[in-house]
């Protein structure tokens, strides 16, 4: 599994009765970082998908080694699945509230 996915994962899981015990203070502040965190990497993912963009095009003019490029292609690759998780995440979470009875 992709070390990235389970960090994504763990954002979502549901909380133990511990956990949930915190002040509201330290709760809103714990979820706004979490947010965050995850605004922060979905902002990494298009830099490195504009990185492995820009290194495979310098590959075809032979300004760039085939290990540099496979490598910025692969971290592009990682970072949009891992954007790709996160997108499924929050539909499955939609879809889970629109089914809920009013």
């Amino acid at each position: 599994m992709i070390p990235a996915l389970s960090a994504i994962g763990s954002i979502f899981s549901a909380p133990t009765l511990q956990e949930t015990a915190p002040l509201a203070g330290q709760a809103a502040e714990a979820a706004a970082t979490g947010f965050e965190q995850v605004v922060k990497q979905v902002g990494e993912a298009i830099n490195d998908i504009k990185a492995g963009e820009s290194a495979a095009i310098s590959g075809l003019q032979g300004q760039a080694t085939v290990q540099h490029v496979v490598e910025s292609v692969m971290t592009a690759e990682r970072s949009l699945q891992t954007v790709i998780a996160v997108r499924d995440k929050l539909v499955s979470a939609y879809q889970t509230i629109s089914q809920m009875p009013i």
